[in-house]
């Protein structure tokens, strides 16, 4: 058959087969007038040569396997030689891997030192809090659409807190009926975004969804001012585990632990709005104020989120005790 046929039937151009029999994988007869002629075999040695090929192992290296076809084996890895290329290419692939992970670590450690180097630590924007790219998510977009009250937490308000306990950020666990005399803020957030992973696709255009980070910094700006109207204790509450939470923190310098409640526990025995995004389940922004283990006040929806901490502020000095 014509070298065009052969491509055909392997699936590859006719100048992959010429650069095959340049290396001596294929040797097709001659005719007298000095075309040419390829066998079914040779058709067969070019199929296998491209299938090996596809698997990582170079066409220089697919011989063994094609002399084994050549010898009258059914197949290209019925002899010892195969199996002896099949280790090889096992253990360049394994050294690969061995490597672009290692390369991949130093990446990962370069991109998280460089996303989180001069991130925003207060609001200030003095010396020593200076402001880099990485503190996009403590800003808010323009047009961000304005959630609309839904009704999902209109009977919130006098519902007694449930007996659980849930772990926070300082190592220990909330109990959130047990919170002591005075009021309690328990503000309900989606997700905190983090300056080296990108927001979930489409976040800007859920209405609600962005706003955490600015969210949680206007709580701890304000935070000594909420203490001194009343508010005994500040918790973040969302459905990332602690380990995650803890960065944000750290990160943030907040002033007040997170609670963690992955398993939506509260949600379950409140009925607390909840939406899916990507197929991951999320607490809408929700923020309760509590008194003697019930609460007392609901604010939902919360918009814009990053001056939402100075609307509780507003309400606890226009309520006193």
């Amino acid at each position: 058959m014509r070298i065009s046929e052969v491509a055909r039937r392997a699936g590859v151009t006719t100048k992959t087969v010429r650069y095959y029999e340049s290396l001596g994988l294929v040797a097709p007869a001659r005719l007298a007038n000095g075309y040419r002629d390829y066998s079914e075999h040779d058709a067969r040695l070019v199929r296998e040569a491209r299938e090996l090929n596809r698997l990582g192992i170079p066409v220089e290296r697919t011989r063994p396997f094609l002399e084994c076809l050549t010898k009258g084996r059914d197949h290209v890895d019925d002899c010892p030689s195969s199996l002896a290329g099949y280790r090889d290419a096992i253990d360049d692939l394994t050294l690969r891997i061995e490597e672009l992970t290692a390369r991949r670590s130093v990446l990962s450690r370069h991109l998280h030192e460089a996303a989180h180097r001069n991130t925003v630590a207060d609001g200030s924007g003095a010396e020593g809090n200076t402001v880099n790219a990485a503190s996009h998510l403590a800003g808010l977009p323009a047009n961000l659409p304005v959630p609309e009250d839904d009704g999902a937490a209109a009977h919130l308000p006098g519902r007694a807190l449930p007996d659980i306990e849930l772990p926070d950020t300082a190592g220990g666990a909330v109990s959130l009926r047990a919170l002591g005399e005075g009021r309690s803020i328990v503000y309900c957030y989606p997700l905190t975004g983090r300056p080296d992973t990108d927001l979930p696709e489409g976040w800007n255009s859920i209405p609600g969804a962005r706003g955490c980070t600015s969210e949680a910094c206007d709580f701890r700006d304000h935070h000594d001012d909420l203490e001194t109207a009343g508010a005994t204790h500040v918790f973040g509450l969302s459905s990332q585990d602690t380990a995650y939470q803890k960065e944000v923190v750290d990160r943030l310098r907040l002033p007040f632990p997170m609670v963690s409640d992955t398993r939506f526990r509260l949600s379950a025995m409140l009925g607390l709005p909840t939406f899916d995004v990507g197929g991951v389940r999320l607490y809408k922004r929700i923020t309760l104020v509590v008194r003697d283990a019930r609460i007392e006040h609901v604010f939902y929806p919360v918009f814009p989120p990053n001056t939402h901490a100075q609307q509780v502020l507003g309400w606890l000095r226009a309520n006193p005790l």
